[in-house]
């Protein structure tokens, strides 16, 4: 399940990240233009609106809420108003930052950012050195006692973080360019092995939270566990540590996403709204999605992720390998086209059984399970991307031969 999970949380992202430096893309929209202009507007808009306001944003105040503020709840205290308050105070600060960032923004990311960082380490070696039992002697939940890797693949789509290695990747190319680093492959490799460092801290990280599984029955959400966890091993004034320390983390992070977000629409749109006007639309809506739950908003970012991510996987193989075809716009057209076919499929398949039985797609998803191999795992794109990728090389290398 680890091993799926590390696949797509932590592998992709940083290949998603590589992609862009690979094709010497300014960014996501470019590379996704390379299926079409058409495409890559409506893909760079799903992808900000996914990692922006339509779910990211709107995490960050409900983990906060869930870590900091729900455990030091009385018993006849209402969850629900107390998340009213807390986000309404939540999303004012993010606003006003957003709309005037200046030092405070900075201050945050030089001094509040280090701190979580250590109480965060504490906690993972903590934890790491005082295991509480053996996960071989935790039973599996249901879903997890067969097919564990590919459910571990698909449940990493919650992590959004193959969506921000393309929407923000070009962050991270833009400073190896400025370090002398000009060639694209070279660009690449350096993302890559700095991305594997990156990445056994993140698996520490994951791994720990696994572990606690010997400790607490199974969390409805990652915040839950989390606030469960840091009181186990801090204690009560080290998790009120943690929680101030991760609330002011994720106020960052939720003011990083509302400007870049609000910069890449006014950026995409010229004529249209401003960056303030966009910046105030994302704030409020955040607003609004965040007091549905931290639950309720993983559990409906499901359907749109798992139409989402098979695009942003296909894409980020296609920038990365696209020198063995000259990155023939027929490729990345015919594989795009077959996994956006079979993606909506799987979207259709994840979505609340009377929205589906409204919408009639009952007999859609009844025939995608008899055709398509792998539909029952949520992998139903596989094959078709495949088939995609065979006809897009076959049309490719007839040019080429016609050209010759």
């Amino acid at each position: 399940a680890m091993i799926g999970f590390i696949i797509t949380a932590v592998g992709i992202p940083i290949m998603g990240v590589a992609a862009i430096g690979n094709t010497h893309s300014d960014g996501l929209q470019q590379l996704s233009n390379k299926v079409g202009k058409g495409y890559g507007y409506v893909f760079s808009c799903l992808l900000y609106l996914t990692i922006g306001p339509g779910f990211a944003i709107p995490r960050c105040a409900t983990t906060s809420f869930t870590v900091g503020v729900a455990p030091m709840l009385g018993a006849g205290a209402s969850e629900s108003i107390a998340l009213l308050f807390f986000s309404v105070i939540f999303f004012a600060i993010v606003l006003i930052l957003s709309l005037r960032p200046g030092e405070i923004t900075v201050w945050i990311g030089k001094v509040i950012t280090p701190i979580f960082l250590v109480f965060l380490a504490i906690l993972v070696v903590t934890a790491l050195i005082n295991p509480s039992t053996s996960v071989s002697d935790v039973e599996p939940a249901a879903g997890y006692q067969t097919g564990a890797l590919s459910l571990g693949f698909i449940e990493g789509y919650n992590t959004m973080d193959a969506i921000a290695g393309l929407a923000f990747g070009i962050v991270v190319i833009d400073i190896i360019r400025s370090m002398g680093v000009t060639d694209d492959s070279d660009v690449a490799k350096d993302v890559l092995s700095s991305g594997l460092l990156t990445s056994i801290p993140m698996i520490v990280i994951y791994v720990t939270g696994a572990q606690s599984r010997g400790l607490f029955e199974l969390s409805e959400n990652g915040g839950i566990a989390l606030a469960q966890i840091s009181g186990h091993y801090l204690g009560r004034a080290g998790s009120l540590v943690l929680a101030v320390t991760i609330t002011c983390a994720c106020l960052k992070t939720a003011i990083g996403l509302v400007t870049s977000c609000s910069d890449a629409f006014s950026r995409m749109f010229p004529k249209g709204l401003s960056y303030r006007a966009w910046a105030v639309i994302f704030t409020v809506l955040s607003f609004l999605i965040s007091n549905f739950g931290l639950s309720k908003i993983i559990s409906y970012s499901l359907p749109l992720l798992l139409f989402l991510y098979p695009l942003a996987i296909t894409l980020i193989l296609l920038a990365l390998f696209g020198n063995l075809f000259h990155h023939d716009r027929a490729v990345y057209v015919s594989v795009t086209a077959f996994t956006c076919i079979a993606a909506l499929f799987d979207l259709a398949k994840a979505l609340p059984a009377n929205l589906k039985t409204a919408l009639h797609l009952d007999g859609a998803v009844g025939l995608a399970e008899k055709i398509l191999p792998f539909f029952d795992i949520s992998l139903g794109w596989v094959l078709p991307a495949f088939v995609g990728l065979v006809l897009g090389l076959v049309i490719h290398f007839a040019k080429k031969q016609k050209v010759a």
